[in-house]
């Protein structure tokens, strides 16, 4: 008896140190990252852990840079207007995939999981053709175009999985009271898709505000360039000079935002993304 609750103590302690050091892991480096931004450049070569008197000269001098802030908003407004237009053109392709039969519905969402597996590069001289034929190079159109595309997929995907585990008997009694397939969606279906929809967003948010090739590829001056591509330009006092206190503060001013949304709907994230892989 002494050995099995022995054994179960030892199994216990090694489960909660195996999870210390994956949190220490997944941690650390960000918060190496902020300790970094509170040194002075005369102590960012010492290794040290932790700051007594802590330093907000590298991020006065970020946020006092307009083209940091220009960055920041470019990419807000190109990650949120990628998310609206991603969420409204996966709802409505959910609902036709995941509610209406028709042949070769297997065939369209094979054809859509295909696309995501793309990678970026492989289309990327083919996209700038046509977004210079479209007169977009170097604005936020081409960007909001180009991660769409990118997004759809799996928007696309996990909605419609979503969207076929909903009871069938609400879009029935809403059918027999004269609703139309609009009116169904949007005031029958769609308030149930919350938590699916808060998944999708965030992570389609997050993956338009972190994309770096191309933003890198189609935008040209300080106007128009993201965040990501705006902090891999940011440049020392010479050519030789690498600015780790400056990198590592526009790293977390960029950071801690999409930390406190995950943090704030981690819930919801966790519910969207496993209902639809359930039976109801």
């Amino acid at each position: 008896m002494n050995q099995r609750l022995l054994k179960k103590a030892l199994l216990r302690i090694g489960f909660w140190c195996l999870i210390g050091v994956l949190l220490l892991y997944a941690v650390f480096p960000f918060y190496y990252a902020i300790v970094t931004s509170l040194k002075p450049s005369s102590a960012l070569f010492e290794v040290s852990y932790w700051i007594a008197s802590p330093d907000f000269s590298n991020y006065a001098a970020i946020l006092h840079q307009a083209s940091f802030l220009r960055a920041i908003s470019n990419s807000l407004l190109v990650a949120l207007c990628v998310v609206t237009l991603a969420l409204f053109l996966s709802v409505t392709a959910a609902y036709a995939l995941g509610r209406v039969k028709f042949r070769g519905r297997g065939t369209v969402l094979m054809m859509v999981l295909g696309v995501s597996m793309f990678p970026q590069v492989a289309v990327l001289s083919g996209l700038f053709e046509v977004i210079r034929a479209l007169g977009l190079y170097n604005t936020s159109l081409a960007l909001i175009l180009s991660y769409t595309i990118f997004t759809l997929p799996f928007t696309v995907w996990v909605l419609t999985t979503f969207m076929g585990q909903l009871p069938h008997e609400l879009e029935e009694a809403a059918i027999m009271d004269g609703a139309s397939p609009w009116v169904t969606l949007t005031r029958v279906l769609l308030p149930l898709l919350w938590p699916a929809l808060v998944t999708t967003g965030l992570l389609a948010f997050i993956a338009a505000w972190n994309e770096f090739l191309f933003a890198l590829t189609f935008t040209l001056t300080d106007t128009q360039r993201t965040v990501p591509v705006a902090i891999a330009l940011i440049s020392g006092g010479s050519p030789h000079e690498l600015p780790w206190g400056l990198l590592m503060a526009a790293s977390v001013v960029v950071t801690v935002p999409l930390v406190i949304l995950v943090l704030i709907f981690q819930r919801r994230i966790v519910s969207g993304l496993t209902a639809g892989a359930l039976k109801g």
